[in-house]
């Protein structure tokens, strides 16, 4: 397979997994391609290679960059802007985790803190299966976020070390 083959293809199917993760596919191609880029790329170079309107490139790299998944790089003598991404993928992966917690963990839990104060007989059958499935889900939601507050600010060599004592 040659580069430029390969490199579609990663760019492809970083896509379709991104989609998968809940954000949308462009998103995750513009990702893809500044992550396999040897140098920084302009919204130009990005809109050419994948092929896609400004409005959805500028759209995608401020979500990317609101991400902390891509940078603002100022390439001397030029007045374009040029953007690259963190090659290392621990980061890349700590970074959407974070993302995806604050996005959607927190506000999960959020509600879930406000359903538990549910006023009612705490005897009633109706309330007291209420009151008890919410306390389950908020005790899983309290557990993930606890996992996903370790990962974040894991270094990476003792989080796969950790990993792989479990696997053992």
């Amino acid at each position: 397979m040659r580069l430029q083959e390969a490199r579609q293809q990663f760019i492809q199917s970083w896509g379709v997994l991104g989609s998968q993760w809940g954000i949308n596919r462009t998103m995750a191609q513009v990702h893809a391609l500044l992550l396999v880029a040897s140098k920084p790329l302009s919204t130009d170079d990005i809109m050419e290679q994948l092929n896609i309107s400004r409005g959805n490139a500028n759209m995608n790299i401020r979500e990317l960059m609101d991400w902390s998944l891509i940078d603002k790089v100022i390439v001397p003598g030029d007045r374009k802007e040029y953007f690259s991404a963190d090659k290392d993928i621990w980061n890349v992966a700590t970074r959407i985790i974070a993302q995806r917690k604050k996005r959607e963990l927190d506000p999960m839990l959020k509600v879930l803190n406000q359903l538990s104060e549910v006023e009612g007989d705490k005897k009633d059958p109706e309330t007291k299966a209420f009151i008890e499935t919410i306390g389950s889900i908020k005790k899983f939601a309290g557990h993930a976020e606890k996992t996903f507050d370790t990962v974040i600010k894991a270094e990476e060599n003792w989080f796969l070390n950790s990993f792989l004592k479990l696997l053992k």
